[in-house]
């Protein structure tokens, strides 16, 4: 027996580590670092934390390589996040996976969620639900008032084309400058029996509404001196579509054109 194992084997572990961290001071080594282990292990990515709270965000979809990107630069920060849907559906005791997931990220932030129906088994430790309906402005609009400023919103609901306008038009401008709106399930759009439309050039569903995002980003180029700029024509500055989910940044969106020194035969005109 070498004497490595017979002094572990005489003094025990726990002083032998009491000695190595001794050592350790006296020399000037720093200390080991610390293996995190559990969820402290995992909480630097998103798509092992929806495994672990199974949350459909990874597997049946995959949304959090998305979020990921998006939603790095607030790691550690403090802000709050409000998702609506919570999951379950009506059954008892079930739903709060991507809310917990969530939490697990962001560990300075705070999680809201809101559903029509009472959820508020989830609520614990920095997770707060309100029960609302997503296709009423008013329980948009005082769910919005409880929160206060609000820096990420998600549209996990109903996924009806009606419901995901109304909630669009009501808590976009609700969003911090900055912000980030994402909209899961945009399937739904395509789909007459979920209130979307086989119609690829509809304009009353979910895609037909985030589509025009793309023309807004670009208003400054239009030549039609009498169009007038939408409220999202004026704050969105990125809109990034994946499958089934699409992603939207807020932001003050006037970078000015070249249109009149480009198109300047048009503009002599005037």
């Amino acid at each position: 027996m070498s004497i490595r194992p017979m002094v572990k084997s005489a003094l025990g572990e726990r002083n032998v580590r009491v000695l190595r961290q001794l050592k350790r001071q006296i020399t000037g080594k720093p200390a080991a670092p610390v293996k995190p282990t559990g969820l402290d292990a995992i909480s630097h990515d998103l798509s092992k934390l929806a495994v672990h709270f199974k949350t459909d965000k990874w597997g049946t979809h995959r949304y959090t390589r998305h979020y990921q990107r998006h939603l790095q630069h607030l790691k550690n920060k403090k802000f709050n996040l409000l998702e609506i849907g919570i999951g379950g559906y009506n059954r008892a005791g079930q739903g709060g996976a991507s809310l917990r997931m969530w939490k697990a990220f962001f560990p300075n932030a705070q999680i809201f969620g809101m559903d029509i129906q009472d959820k508020s088994f989830v609520d614990e430790d920095r997770i707060t639900t309100f029960i609302g309906d997503q296709s009423d402005p008013d329980s948009l609009n005082a769910i919005a008032e409880k929160i206060g400023e609000i820096d990420v919103i998600i549209d996990d609901g109903s996924h009806r084309s009606p419901h995901v306008i109304t909630t669009f038009e009501t808590l976009f401008p609700l969003l911090k400058d900055g912000g980030i709106y994402a909209v899961e399930d945009t399937q739904s759009s395509y789909w007459p029996e979920w209130m979307g439309s086989e119609d690829l050039d509809a304009k009353d569903t979910s895609m037909g509404l985030l589509k025009r995002l793309t023309d807004g980003l670009n208003y400054e180029e239009f030549v039609d001196e009498s169009y007038e700029p939408t409220y999202t024509d004026r704050n969105v500055v990125g809109v990034h579509f994946y499958h089934n989910l699409v992603i939207i940044e807020k932001g003050k969106n006037a970078e000015g054109s070249n249109k009149r020194s480009a198109l300047k035969q048009r503009y002599a005109k005037s």
